[in-house]
């Protein structure tokens, strides 16, 4: 008798173990969209107010300081996000969908830091020179899409 109400017990807990795993994997697939999506977010903020700035440097809008400032500030502010949020080990291209993050992020993590710090001083160098003239602007884009490209040649696979 104590047979018969064992099996069925131990296969419910080897069910449970396994319905408990099978939560923790979702929860961790949660957790790595969430970043994905935090992260494009942050690049979909860092282009847009590029966006700004490079048509006062290209001469499709009027410059204007406050609204350089204001995009720049923004843009500066973005680029310091906390990294180690957005960019959890695992959430890598070819292994979850949606992002076009390279394994060598996290294979060459300093440099992927240095890459960071690169856009983080483009960033900063814009804001000293928003609020200066045209001229300013111009050449602190200049370096800010140096900034850019750099990265994302290193670290940014292709479209899927």
């Amino acid at each position: 008798m104590k047979k018969l109400l064992l099996l069925p017990l131990s296969s419910a807990l080897a069910l449970a173990a396994l319905a408990g795993t099978a939560t923790g994997d979702g929860h961790a697939d949660k957790a790595l969209t969430a970043a994905i999506e935090a992260r494009q977010a942050q690049m979909t903020l860092i282009s847009y107010n590029l966006g700004i700035l490079g048509a006062m440097a290209k001469g499709e809008a009027d410059y204007d300081a406050a609204t350089a400032t204001a995009a720049a500030t923004t843009l500066s502010d973005v680029a310091r996000l906390n990294r180690s949020l957005l960019w959890p080990e695992g959430s890598v291209q070819g292994e979850v969908p949606e992002t076009r993050a390279k394994a060598e992020i996290w294979s060459d993590a300093a440099g992927f830091e240095k890459s960071s710090e690169d856009l983080e001083a483009a960033a900063d160098a814009l804001v000293a020179a928003a609020g200066t003239d045209l001229a300013a602007v111009q050449a602190a884009m200049k370096a800010a899409g140096e900034s850019c490209s750099a990265c994302h040649k290193a670290y940014r696979g292709p479209r899927n």
